[in-house]
Order: structure tokens, then sequence, then C-alpha cells
């Protein structure tokens, strides 16, 4: 079957269903969405919503308390962007950042963490309970950077970051992997001996 959809002047633009089996019923959504959205499957497949490509989370003042949560992330996302702008703590143990699916998951990982800087020679961290940034050296050194969550399959994220360490004249390169209980639904940011509290910077996700 062909549509052609005459222009108000000329022209028309033409939509062709394939020449297949069956019925299909897709329901447009009401209104004209956003600029630069993109029309997807909603919940329902075949009702048809306007979404953002990357969508960005609430920006968390990371000044207080000892570790900061996102929640709430949607089931079909597949990339998780955490960024970190000027973020300092009021110790020296390192960033930890974790995933969870109903809850923050504290073991299974296996990650890595290489920090390079011209002062000393270049170290690795190894962690299984979170993907660590370090190694931090002073109280108050601000952090500048992201790390990239991707979905490898069956609920399994690996992780590629790169974070400057102003203060501490370093750079952080987390990577590793995690197979989580279920899909993931949030992400939490906190340090490894978990009692350091945020005293500057922000937080932010972007997710896809």
């Amino acid at each position: 079957m062909t549509l052609r959809l005459n222009g108000s002047t000329s022209g028309y633009t033409e939509i062709d269903a394939p020449a297949v089996a069956g019925s299909n019923t897709l329901v447009l959504p009401t209104g004209a969405g956003s600029a630069y959205q993109v029309i997807r499957n909603g919940a329902t497949a075949g009702s048809l919503e306007f979404t953002d490509k990357i969508v960005s989370g609430t920006a968390q003042n990371s000044t207080s308390g000892t570790s900061i949560d996102f929640t709430g992330i949607p089931s079909w996302v597949k990339r998780v962007t955490v960024m970190f702008n000027g973020v300092s703590t009021s110790g020296t143990s390192n960033y930890r950042i974790q995933l969870g699916a109903g809850s923050v998951q504290t073991t299974g990982y296996n990650s890595n963490c290489l920090t390079a800087s011209s002062a000393s020679a270049a170290a690795t961290t190894n962690a299984t309970a979170g993907f660590d940034i370090g190694s931090i050296s002073t109280a108050g050194a601000t952090l500048y950077g992201s790390a990239i969550f991707s979905l490898l399959g069956s609920n399994g994220w690996v992780c590629q970051g790169q974070f400057s360490n102003i203060g501490d004249s370093r750079s952080h390169y987390p990577a590793g992997a995690v197979a989580l209980s279920g899909t993931l639904d949030r992400v939490r940011i906190t340090t490894v001996n978990g009692t350091d509290t945020f005293d500057a910077g922000s937080i932010n996700i972007l997710y896809e």
C-alpha cells in the first residue's frame, strides 16, 4: 500500500507499507512535540511518543552528604553518562560510582582505575565494590570529567571514563564491567570509605 500526502502547493510525501500479511496499528502522539525530538514506541508497542534523543537528569549540588543518588532511570536506557563539575569531598578517600537494579549493587564489579601524574609514576587501583576513581591525595581537590556506562547485554554494563583532578594535578581513567541482578534503574556516587562528605561542585547524568 502506498499513501501520498500532497503539499499545499506542489509535491507530496509518500509512505509505503511493506507487502506482508496481517495488520498493524501505529497510534501517533497528540501535539507536535518539541524541537529536535524523535518519535519512538512508548511503553506499549505501536503507541508512539515524542522523546529527546538524550535525556538530562536534574543536576545535584555535591556540597553535602556522603552519597548522591540518581533513581528512576527508565528500563529502555542503554547508556548512562555520569558528569562531575568541580566535585570535591572533605577527605582523600577515592570516589566510587555504583549501579543498581531496585537497590544499589555493592559486589561483583571488575574495575580498575589508572591514575597518571607528571609528579609521580602511574598507579592503578582495583575494586570489586564499584567503579572507583583514585588515587586522591588532597582533601578538597576538585574533579572534572565523566564516566560512560554502556549496556553490553543481559544486564551487563561496561564503564569507561576520564577525570581531571585539579589540586592533585592528576588524571584518572576508570574502566571495568559489572553484571547487575536486574534492569538498571539507579546510579550512586559516593566514596570508598563512605564517610567523607561532599563539599563542592555538582553532578548530573545523561541517559539514552
